[in-house]
């Protein structure tokens, strides 16, 4: 119940679609790393909206943006030239592999665009080759290239095209390569597949692949892009370039927004009408990712992650030596997942409760995606509540 009178929790339960379950708190307004709810209690925020507020929340420079555009343009649809959209996409070309750039709203989107473009690169081969335990979206295409069946029961029959091989095994994906293959997909950090970073001798060894086999390279960084996991593109960890790269979770600064890069051999193989979107690259969210990026790169907030992940995954091992319910620590930047050998859901409610939000995924994995401004006490604080809430399930186990 919000301080007017509206209590917008029955009203959701009451008028939306229960795709999301129970929801433990009720979020009204966010500052940097904390937010509040409807009661005016305090958290803090290591989840920071499924590493979309990658800045925290409302960070004055987005706010500024995002007013300044909003007075002056809010959509003209991509039937014209937009300033914000040609200035963010100046500022990703100039600071990645791409030549081009087309925008979109979603992660989901950004990754079917990338499947149309090398399935048009491929000029009749169409399949792609993805990995057990990825996840792509949740459009019939993307669940269909995710490697989780579990998202996909009920939702039969899928698109044919994609293949599916063990994460960081390099000959599997060899021997599924077959005359009709374009392309491997892959998460240089699986999140939704339990925070499982690639090896560098497979994705070294998947470009020499790719090269090899006249095979494009697509790099979804929906998750692990824009500074996470210590440097600015998960890419640049590995010493090599994919063909097409996706974007979105933090690239709006909190609104929605996606992108697909590429080289310029692959993008030209889109002319008009072959792909579209009609509110992709929206100003006021290009405005808001342009804010985003500015930071992100005059802050050299990559580096920073870089500094507090390593601190965040030192304290985390510490923990486990600690609570024999955690089986292992992994991750790189500030992308970091603690594996338990019991279900985390509960574990996960309590310390929400507790004023510490966290998020389980693949049912025993505890993922920490906090903005990369958190700090070393905010880290400390957040495991603290951990640890307390670890003692008390394993007491009770």
């Amino acid at each position: 119940m919000t301080p007017d009178g509206v209590d917008f929790e029955k009203l959701s339960n009451d008028f939306l679609m229960n795709t999301y379950g129970e929801r433990v708190i009720s979020i009204v307004r966010g500052k940097g790393t904390k937010v509040w709810d409807s009661h005016g209690k305090e958290y803090l925020d290591l989840i920071a909206g499924i590493a979309v507020s990658t800045l925290g929340h409302c960070h004055p420079e987005i706010v500024d943006a995002i007013r300044k555009q909003a007075e002056i343009l809010i959509h003209a649809s991509n039937l014209y030239y937009t300033r914000p959209q040609a200035e963010l996409g100046k500022k990703l070309i100039e600071n990645s592999f791409a030549d081009k750039v087309f925008f979109c709203n979603s992660g989901a989107e950004a990754n079917e665009a990338a499947i149309k473009l090398s399935r048009k690169f491929g000029n009749g081969k169409y399949e792609i080759i993805t990995m057990e335990g990825s996840f792509h979206g949740r459009t019939i295409v993307t669940l269909t290239a995710t490697g989780q069946e579990k998202i996909k029961k009920g939702f039969a029959p899928l698109i044919p095209g994609f293949k599916h091989v063990p994460f960081n095994d390099l000959s599997a994906v060899e021997k599924v390569i077959g005359d009709k293959t374009i392309a491997v997909m892959i998460e240089p950090v699986q999140g939704e597949g339990g925070v499982r970073a690639a090896e560098a001798e497979f994705i070294v060894g998947l470009r020499r692949l790719c090269d090899e086999r006249n095979l494009l390279l697509i790099l979804d960084e929906i998750q692990c892009g824009l500074g996470r996991t210590g440097k600015l593109f998960a890419y640049e960890h590995y010493g090599i370039e994919p063909d097409i790269m996706t974007l979105a979770k933090p690239l709006g600064g909190g609104l929605p927004l996606g992108a697909a890069l590429a080289t310029e051999r692959v993008s030209e193989v889109f002319t008009p009408g072959s792909h579209a979107s009609t509110f992709g690259g929206n100003p006021v969210a290009c405005s808001a990712g342009a804010a985003t990026l500015e930071v992100i790169l005059k802050e050299n907030l990559a580096e920073r992650a870089k500094t507090t992940g390593k601190y965040l995954f030192e304290k985390l091992c510490r923990l486990k030596e600690k609570h024999n319910l955690i089986s292992d620590v992994r991750g790189k930047g500030l992308m970091v997942g603690i594996e338990l050998n019991t279900p985390c859901k509960e574990i996960v409610k309590e310390c929400a409760l507790r004023g510490v939000l966290l998020n389980c995924t693949v049912e025993t994995v505890i993922r920490f995606l906090p903005p990369l401004i958190v700090t070393e006490e905010e880290i400390d604080a957040g495991i603290k509540v951990l640890g307390e809430v670890l003692n008390e399930f394993n007491l009770h186990s």
